[in-house]
């Protein structure tokens, strides 16, 4: 949407600049600036082309980029693989290559009985604290 309000923008220069050359006797003093309009206007499509090209440019090296890094992903895990192939995969020399071996699974350990919870904490009778029989 702003490309297209800047081709009427720029529409309404050229129409602008037109009817000025083409009615220069009657407003001779506003020639140079009618000439600096047309400078710019030119100098405006001259460098709206160029961002074109390299947008379009921009978008070829995009592709470019994505398909080199799923082909450096593919490639990365085929030689991960291989190293997990050729040394195993609890070997303790796979962390040289940023490998994390294989070295069990931890379970979680299920409690045998239900233990304290902050709402009812349990409560130890001291032995020690009764008076001893005199």
């Amino acid at each position: 949407m702003a490309r297209d309000r800047i081709g009427a923008t720029t529409k309404g220069w050229q129409r602008l600049t037109v009817s000025l050359a083409a009615n220069a006797a009657d407003v001779p003093h506003l020639d140079a600036h009618r000439a600096r309009l047309t400078d710019l206007l030119t100098q405006v499509q001259t460098l709206g082309n160029q961002q074109a090209a390299l947008a379009a440019s921009k978008q070829e090296v995009t592709k470019q980029f994505q398909a080199a890094l799923a082909e450096a992903h593919t490639v990365a895990a085929f030689l991960r693989s291989g190293l997990r192939e050729k040394y195993g995969k609890e070997a303790e020399k796979l962390v040289e290559f940023g490998l994390r071996p294989f070295r069990g699974i931890r379970r979680k350990k299920e409690p045998d009985a239900p233990g304290p919870t902050p709402e009812h904490p349990v409560v130890k009778a001291d032995a020690g604290t009764s008076d001893p029989p005199a």
